[in-house]
């Protein structure tokens, strides 16, 4: 039996407590599922009109409240909070994106048979869980739920319990967009609790599919519980990315990409930029330009408007991050900038360049912070090997005065997004996902919106 407590969220900039909120229970959890497989089975009934509707409303919501939900996003997680209104901003352009485009990307495709007729329906699969993180607590849960809505489907959310603010929110906002009552909800659980409430409700028969952004750890249980009960997955997981920087780049505009790739969000971002290698011929320069950039980064109070880099999250994923920094200089790198936990009050870490050994071998971690570490690769050949000594595959930068060059570098690096000259992102109009450590399955774009549902072949054939 499950031992129901409070949540309480703490302020990542100042360690104060925020608010506190009472755990679900199995009452209460029992209430939300019947009511998301409810409305989910009137709500699949519904034509597209309706679902654009709704997404539209969603749209319009989030831009009149944005300020509204900036500043929840900030106080909950510590991002500055010009990076928190843009987040909302995307949320908004995301819904409107699978409003406008979603019926086209779910149009029955017709096959070429001796049928009658043989198409490919793409039906919605039920309510899908989505257990999602806190360093984009409005994003990620918006750019999985606004597709797999519009498709027809349910969601039961089980955020990151430091957001369950922006949680409850979010539920409360799916309501107001006109959405019917029950099809979005929200499910509280804390830290304790979360692999036990997880793992009933993949196991529930009204849960179809379960999405998951987070560790790998969290990946590998959520994806064991999945199969227990052969339902489908989606797991995007950690990244280790690398930037690559090709000895005909622009070292200026280069370093300029290198600082908002690994810094935005405070470095917490799966695929921001964390390993930085570098042909010999302008190591030197990057090492020098990119090093005074960090340095003139601002840290300090979210809220103002000069800030670059806020506060982690939590004490420990600061204090983890401590560790993995420690870990590295023991392996051989070197600290050119910062290298330790600030002295300010709340939850900073110091924004930090690491210089990989001469060997450039080092633990294969993901540094989920203002950490970046830099590597010497002495040709292309060697910066695509040193790319790949990773089990991560999330995404992959390259740049370079070349275009066709960066492109064939980048093909090389096993990834499963490749940016040439341009900071590696997620847009609702491309999928995004990983290959190995980095997860499977796809959201976004036209893979991302079919990802929960049943591609249902229909073959019809003459009367007889």
């Amino acid at each position: 039996m499950l031992v129901r407590s409070s949540i309480r969220t703490v302020d990542p900039a100042t360690g104060a407590p925020l608010a506190s909120y009472d755990e679900h229970g199995a009452e209460e959890r029992e209430h939300l599922l019947a009511a998301a497989d409810r409305a989910q089975r009137a709500w699949r009934e519904t034509d597209f009109d309706e679902r654009r509707a709704a997404l539209h409303a969603l749209a319009e919501l989030l831009d009149a409240r944005a300020e509204e939900y900036a500043e929840l996003i900030t106080r909950e997680m510590g991002k500055p909070v010009a990076e928190a209104r843009a987040e909302v901003a995307k949320c908004a352009r995301t819904c409107r994106f699978y409003a406008d485009e979603g019926e086209r990307l779910l149009a029955d495709e017709a096959v070429t048979t001796e049928a009658l007729t043989s198409v490919i329906r793409y039906e919605a699969l039920g309510v899908v869980l989505a257990v999602m993180p806190w360093n984009y607590p409005f994003w990620q849960v918006v750019r999985f739920a606004a597709p797999a809505l519009l498709a027809g489907n349910g969601a039961i959310l089980k955020h990151a319990p430091n957001v369950s603010g922006s949680a409850l929110a979010l539920e409360q906002l799916f309501a107001d967009a006109g959405f019917p009552s029950g099809l979005f909800g929200t499910v509280l659980a804390g830290e304790a609790a979360t692999p036990a409430v997880v793992g009933e409700l993949i196991a529930d028969p009204r849960i179809s599919a379960i999405t998951l952004t987070g560790s790998e750890r969290a990946g590998a249980a959520v994806a064991a519980a999945a199969g227990r009960v052969l339902k489908k997955c989606v797991l995007e997981l950690g990244g280790s990315d690398p930037f690559v920087v090709l000895d005909d780049a622009d070292i200026p505009s280069t370093v300029a990409a290198a600082v908002r790739s690994r810094y935005g969000n405070g470095g917490q971002s799966c695929i921001a930029a964390k390993r930085f290698i570098v042909s010999g011929p302008v190591f030197d320069a990057f090492v020098e330009r990119f090093g005074e950039a960090v340095v003139k980064l601002k840290v300090g109070d979210p809220f103002d408007v000069d800030t670059d880099v806020g506060p982690m999250a939590r004490a420990d994923l600061r204090e983890g991050l401590r560790q993995q920094v420690a870990e590295l200089i023991v392996a051989g790198a070197r600290a050119v900038v910062g290298g330790d936990i600030s002295d300010m009050p709340g939850y900073f870490y110091a924004p930090t360049v690491l210089l990989a050994p001469d060997d450039g071998i080092l633990p294969d971690l993901e540094t989920f912070g203002p950490v970046a570490v830099v590597y010497r690769a002495e040709d292309d050949d060697d910066a695509v090997a040193i790319a790949n000594r990773t089990g991560f595959g999330l995404g992959a930068g390259v740049w370079t005065g070349d275009v066709a060059r960066g492109v064939a570098v980048g093909s090389r690096i096993e990834s499963g997004a490749l940016f040439v000259n341009g900071v590696v992102a997620s847009d609702p109009r491309i999928p995004f996902g990983g290959i190995k450590r980095s997860g499977y399955g796809r959201e976004l774009g036209i893979l991302g919106i079919r990802e929960f549902t049943n591609p249902r072949t229909v073959w019809v054939n003459p009367a007889t």
